[in-house]
């Protein structure tokens, strides 16, 4: 899954990147509904971002479940992914962004830590992200920066990485960033595709109106059927071909 990239006008010698996608949330400001399966344009958010991770070339993929994990995993099981249930998930997004650095290790030379209710993100902005991170001089967490504001995802070096897992239970990305400012730059552009996420009701409402797109909650059906029906709409589709590679392929044409 892994590539070369090319931005800016020259080659970037081979950089292995992890990524962690955050799924182990309860919705709570959203009536309790599960984020990851947030229905964007037909399809579930935790599938086009295992789609997008993929599609940038990442070369493994953690996923942490919790609050409906056997919603959520019944679809990414479909994926050539790991999946990590967070027991506790009451504990708050610290402790899947724990289990996640555990479960991936200091094995990449980068890590990407991704939310799963960011809709717009797709595989060319985390090439962006990724490129960007290659070019830094200095620094070992590159964050998104638009117009002034923080957006996501984030990616970590491994020198972070591996300092987190040295430190005690209670280290994770937040808290290592809040204490380590002179380690983070700052990747400026004007993509605001960095800084939407989907938090509550309105939020919905508001993002179908300002991109006349369809965002809905989750469809109660099981999610396995969900996929497979998605999967038989793919053209020249053959019995042989695992259904998330029919399902990026459809990505692909929208």
């Amino acid at each position: 899954m892994g590539c070369i990239l090319k931005q800016g006008g020259g080659l970037y010698s081979r950089m292995r990147v992890g990524a962690v996608l955050l799924a182990a949330g309860q919705g709570s400001r959203m009536g309790n509904q599960p984020k990851a399966l947030l229905n964007f344009q037909g399809v579930p958010l935790i599938n086009r971002h295992l789609i997008a991770l993929s599609g940038a070339g990442v070369d493994e993929v953690i996923v942490v479940t919790g609050f409906y994990h056997d919603r959520v995993e019944q679809l990414v099981e479909k994926f050539p992914v790991q999946i990590i249930r967070n027991l506790t998930p009451e504990n708050g997004q610290p402790s899947s962004v724990r289990l996640g650095i555990e479960a991936i290790g200091n094995k990449y030379d980068a890590v990407i830590m991704m939310l799963c209710d960011q809709p717009l993100i797709n595989a060319e902005d985390i090439i962006n992200l990724i490129a960007a991170f290659k070019k830094r001089l200095v620094g070992e967490v590159l964050i998104p920066m638009v117009q002034g504001q923080r957006g996501n995802p984030i990616i970590f070096s491994s020198v972070v990485i591996e300092q987190m897992l040295a430190d005690d239970k209670n280290m994770y990305c937040r808290k290592f960033i809040d204490q380590n400012p002179e380690l983070v730059r700052y990747f400026e552009t004007t993509n605001d595709h960095f800084m939407v996420d989907i938090d509550t009701l309105e939020d919905i409402e508001n993002f179908n109106q300002k991109t006349g797109w369809s965002l809905k909650l989750p469809e109660e059906i099981l999610p396995s059927d969900m996929l497979n029906n998605q999967s038989e709409d793919v053209a020249h589709q053959t019995t042989a071909e695992p259904a998330y590679m029919a399902l990026r392929r459809k990505l692909s044409t929208h």
